[in-house]
């Protein structure tokens, strides 16, 4: 029995009225209890990779499996495999992190029940509890980040996904959100994450692949990876084996 949480087997994507391929013949496995980091430079494909790995892109041919669940068959039941945190705020910015939770539990499903019982915990942990009836568009930037990460999680996904989940936050929130996502792994999640974090990257993540022109360049351990290619840090690694470093969009 495979023990994969995603599986990808030559995946093509190409967008609507363009020619080049996104991606072709693309292959890629992340195993359960993972967590999994996905780099490349802007324009790569990593942002295209994780929407076509939840089910926001359709793509054209080859195959996307979560947990041996093909993403194009049954999307309502496996769309409760798997959580999703965009880089983009995904909730509704007047209403209340309660409110929020209350909303996107019942949205997957959940009973009232677990709703509350979920409610009350994720807002403890991420330290929203004295502001979960205010509307979160008076919030920080960190804040926000907090309730997207907890709207994420409500239902208890098996695989979290997680695009840029710390970007514009400061210290005391990404240390919050950082150490609550190990918790998470310890506890049996698989974490698929992309950042331009880099030191956040090596702390969080212990499996890693570098993508660039939508290619896998490599997929490994950090530390096999920069073992292999004598380099010291994940930012090395990268502008080693793409020739480029990070930049803004």
């Amino acid at each position: 029995m495979s023990n994969a949480a995603v599986r990808i087997v030559n995946l093509a994507f190409t967008y609507p009225r363009q020619t080049a391929a996104c991606f072709s013949n693309l292959n890629l496995e992340v195993q359960q209890g993972e967590r999994f980091g996905l780099f490349g430079p802007n324009g790569a494909g990593k942002t295209t990779l994780m929407n076509c790995m939840t089910g926001l892109l359709n793509y054209q041919q080859g195959s996307i499996q979560l947990l041996g669940n093909e993403i194009t068959h049954h999307k309502k039941s496996i769309n409760k495999l798997f959580g999703f945190v965009p880089q983009d705020f995904s909730f509704y910015q007047e209403l209340s992190p309660a409110e929020n939770l209350s909303f996107f539990g019942a949205w997957s499903g959940l009973q009232k029940s677990e709703i509350k019982n979920k409610t009350t915990e994720l807002l403890e942990i991420l330290g929203l509890t004295d502001v979960r009836n205010k509307k979160v568009q008076e919030f920080s930037g960190g804040m926000k980040r907090r309730v997207n990460l907890a709207i994420g999680v409500i239902h208890n996904p098996q695989i979290l996904f997680l695009d840029e989940p710390t970007v514009g936050v400061d210290v005391h929130s990404r240390h919050a959100i950082i150490n609550y996502l190990k918790k998470l792994n310890e506890n049996g999640t698989t974490l698929i994450y992309t950042s331009h974090q880099l030191s956040e990257a090596e702390e969080l993540c212990n499996k890693v692949a570098l993508i660039d022109d939508g290619k896998i360049m490599a997929h490994d351990t950090l530390q096999q990876l920069m073992l292999d290619h004598k380099e010291d840090g994940l930012e090395g690694l990268f502008i080693n084996l793409t020739g480029k470093s990070f930049r803004d969009s």
